[in-house]
């Protein structure tokens, strides 16, 4: 038996190639919610006193956030924890993960608030789908659901009250967006992507991804361990192609030199403070159509509408 390099006690079951540490299961987990700990307390994400809403999508990201956070939360009673779910309306997925948020959420003690974009915006994702198929834009689904739905979670989580949205970005969403904005040679949004935005502007909800110092297999694995049911399959109109080709080179590179996706969360850590400092900060005017905030005169959401 190869003993748990933490313990030294139970049977270790999981070799962390980056750190050499072989872990039994109990460990594991703890090392998770420790990650989590930790990366709350260096970037400074939460107040005592906060109304967290958990962007909940049903995923295995997702859900593992909002149960460890559920756990975190116990040491602070001044702290609430919500759960915020946004129906795209994509027939035949979205109701299988609403219903698994709902009954992970029940389990948890934690209420759960949904928001549709039929109701916010007049269509679901599924209509829109269809009305920009004869369009020849250069947009995906994916390019509407993700300013469609960055909007929802905002205006539900201002209705709730809440003062955080926690979401579930893991350590490689985050330098998969990395090099993606260097691909693209965004330097103002390599600026203002990070683990917490911690400026405070009009009408958005500070966002804060506490899963960002976790690796994306070891979330995957923390909620099967946890006995956590999620929506396994994927979304149907999912494309990102050239993220999908970033995703497979990182995992690669990891293969061969383990421990190197850190390697580039923490140099992406030091060129975002870099360009913070010689990027100007945001500044937020008002939408004219929908009186949202906006850095231009008319929002991206209503742009993206007009257009359909």
């Amino acid at each position: 038996m190869i003993s748990c390099t933490v313990c030294g006690v139970r049977e270790a079951f999981y070799a962390r190639l980056y750190s050499g540490e072989k872990l039994c299961t109990r460990c594991f987990l703890e090392s998770i919610e420790d990650k989590v700990r930790a990366a709350i307390a260096r970037h400074r994400m939460f107040e005592f006193n906060d109304r967290i809403a958990v962007a909940v999508s049903g995923g295995k990201d997702s859900l593992s956030l909002l149960h460890i956070l559920a756990r975190i939360e116990r040491d602070f009673p001044n702290a609430s924890l919500y759960a915020i779910t946004v129906d795209e309306g994509i027939e035949g997925y979205r109701d299988e993960a609403i219903e698994i948020a709902s009954e992970n959420c029940e389990r948890l003690g934690v209420r759960h608030f949904i928001i549709s974009f039929k109701e916010l915006y007049g269509y679901a994702l599924d209509d829109i789908v269809k009305r920009i198929r004869h369009l020849e834009s250069g947009l995906t689904p994916c390019s509407y659901c993700g300013v469609l739905r960055r909007r929802a979670l905002n205006v539900l989580a201002r209705r709730i009250n809440a003062t955080k949205i926690a979401t579930a970005h893991n350590l490689d969403d985050e330098i998969q967006t990395f090099m993606l904005n260097i691909i693209h040679g965004d330097t103002s949004r390599m600026s203002r992507t990070g683990p917490a935005f911690d400026e405070e502007l009009p009408n958005l909800i500070p966002r804060v991804k506490p899963l960002c110092e976790v690796l994306e297999k070891e979330t995957t694995l923390y909620a099967y361990l946890r006995g956590i049911r999620f929506q396994e399959n994927p979304c149907p109109y999912a494309s990102e192609a050239l993220r999908n080709d970033v995703r497979n080179m990182l995992n690669r590179l990891e293969e061969k030199h383990p421990g190197i996706k850190y390697t580039i969360y923490r140099s992406a850590e030091k060129i975002r403070e870099a360009l913070r400092e010689k990027i100007p900060k945001i500044k937020l005017s008002r939408c004219k159509v929908c009186g949202e905030p906006t850095v231009g005169e008319i929002c991206q959401v209503c742009q993206l509408l007009q257009g359909i």
